[in-house]
């Protein structure tokens, strides 16, 4: 009888954890088009997978009146389960306790599960909704901050770290998201700033609401924190799903490779008309990819952001590889610091986590102007060489078009110790474009022609020298640094190929602690 009283006592106590700040808190949490904490968490994982970590844990602090308010959990559920049968560690802030504020035990359990997933090897995945810092708790909750920080920099390259913002996430809540490697956020209900809107009005005078400020089109448009911006949480949670089917569960892991039923020599013919004949039209990169990957499936990262270069995760007869791309469809292609930081970041978490990078080049170079000077273009183009440069995994070049001037150096050129380049028939590989060439070259020339008709025909003849030399990718594989120019239909195969031989590659790079990239 003992002990069915201690298990009835166990199970009464589950339940309240369960009810986390009471149902009428849970109501309104629905009301504003949100799940709960742990509705959250089971939407997320596999059914009846997940193991709840600290289901009892309550704060200490007995400032302000909180002595006689608490809550089990405190504000926070953990544990672990698994997506598709794969480990994962989670943990979910619930904002119907204490606004999901962050005290000392909410800061421990999170540092818990972020620890085991280090020891254990397995991603974190982090749901945040929370008013920020716990204010009664003063120190001792920006103490739990920064330990939280401290274990997102050193998991930082070892195992996957995804945030979603599924409701606000403002002041010093927002660097560690912003140290995960992903960040979701869903539109309407989520914000992310440093400083709320009356703290900017009373120190700046700008009146701006907080949907302009922080909310997830801003951060997903404008400044690049968020990768993904989705309609509500359940297209947020299945969007991580989706994610972590093409990471491995860390560092030391390939990633995942599954069956593939999309025979490798699928041959496209529309590749081979997809690059138009005027070098000046643009075409949609998206197209080619599709054409290209296993069952025309391409998770885009950064869709709405920096929208000249295309990153984003596909498989290769079933082997995960990141994709690099630029977009004629968008200011040409042309690389900017916006492009440039988002390619960067990407490289560089691809070549951490062990994926091979595949890069489609059609770049007319990088944009000129004052504010791209002013805003640091030579540092944020600097970026991408350095990521290039400095990865080591797999990485194969495919020039499909233009690759011009600096813009050619940085888009995996064989000088960056790309594998494998490949161009097709339709690339263009030259210090700059026919027209800005002759001007250089011919200007002398040209200036002492007075005769307007036959000024204009010596530029035609010039240019058309200039194109027969350099519009072509024949030059660059003279010199090897294109290793094979090939049919575009076939160009799944060739990847796929190339890939394969890829599959034992070792490469290193010389004993430091670690470079200086150029922030």
């Amino acid at each position: 009888m003992a002990n069915e009283n201690k298990i009835s006592e166990l199970l009464a106590k589950r339940e309240k954890a369960k009810l986390g700040g009471g149902e009428e808190r849970i109501k309104s949490q629905h009301k504003k088009g949100k799940y709960t904490a742990r509705e959250r968490v089971e939407k997320l994982l596999d059914e009846g997978s997940f193991e709840e970590y600290d289901m009892f844990v309550s704060h200490r602090c007995t400032n302000f009146g909180l002595e006689n308010e608490s809550y089990l959990g405190d504000g926070v559920v953990t544990g672990r389960g698994t997506i598709d049968g794969r480990v994962v560690f989670v943990f979910s802030q619930d904002f119907t306790v204490f606004g999901g504020s962050l005290s000392e035990t909410f800061a421990r359990k999170i540092c818990k599960i972020m620890d085991q997933a280090m020891k254990v090897g397995a991603p974190v995945i982090g749901i945040n909704d929370s008013g920020g810092a716990r204010i009664q708790e003063g120190v001792n909750s920006l103490a739990g901050y920064a330990e939280i920080f401290m274990r997102n920099i050193a998991a930082s390259g070892v195992v996957p770290q995804i945030s979603a913002i599924f409701g606000p996430c403002a002041g010093g809540a927002v660097y560690s998201p912003a140290l995960t490697d992903f960040v979701v956020m869903s539109e309407k209900t989520s914000y992310m700033f440093v400083t709320g809107p009356k703290v900017t009005k009373t120190v700046t005078g700008e009146d701006i609401t907080t949907e302009d400020l922080g909310g997830a089109t801003v951060h997903a448009t404008k400044s690049g924190v968020a990768h993904f911006r989705v309609e509500n949480e359940d297209e947020g949670l299945m969007m991580i799903r989706k994610l972590i089917s093409y990471l491995p569960q860390n560092n030391l892991e390939d990633p995942p490779q599954t069956e593939c039923t999309d025979p490798i020599d699928r041959v496209e013919d529309l590749l081979n008309e997809v690059v138009p004949a005027n070098p000046n039209q643009p075409y949609d990169v998206k197209d080619v990819i599709y054409l290209m990957v296993d069952d025309r499936e391409f998770l885009e990262i950064h869709q709405h952001y920096a929208k000249n270069i295309v990153v984003g995760f596909a498989k290769f007869n079933g082997i995960s590889c990141g994709i690099v791309a630029n977009q004629p469809n968008y200011l040409a292609g042309v690389l900017d610091i916006e492009a440039s930081r988002k390619a960067a970041r990407f490289v560089r978490f691809c070549d951490a986590f062990n994926i091979p990078i595949i890069t489609l080049v059609d770049v007319p170079g990088f944009l000129p102007g004052s504010n791209q000077e002013y805003g640091g273009i030579i540092i944020h183009g600097a970026k991408l060489l350095f990521a290039y440069g400095e990865a080591t995994v797999p990485k194969i070049t495919v020039t499909l078009r233009k690759s011009y001037g600096g813009a050619h150096d940085v888009m995996g050129c064989k000088q960056l110790r790309a594998d494998i380049n490949y161009a097709w028939p339709s690339a263009e590989i030259a210090v700059m474009g026919p027209k800005g060439a002759i001007e250089i070259l011919e200007g002398k020339k040209i200036s002492e022609i007075e005769n307007p008709a036959e000024r204009n025909q010596y530029i035609a003849e010039k240019e058309n020298d200039y194109k027969e030399m350099f519009a072509n990718p024949y030059n660059a594989a003279k010199y090897g640094y294109i290793d094979d120019v090939i049919e575009p239909r076939n160009t799944r195969f060739r990847i796929i190929r190339a890939l394969q031989t890829l599959q034992t590659k070792k490469d290193s790079l010389p004993p430091k602690k670690h470079g200086n990239i150029p922030l």
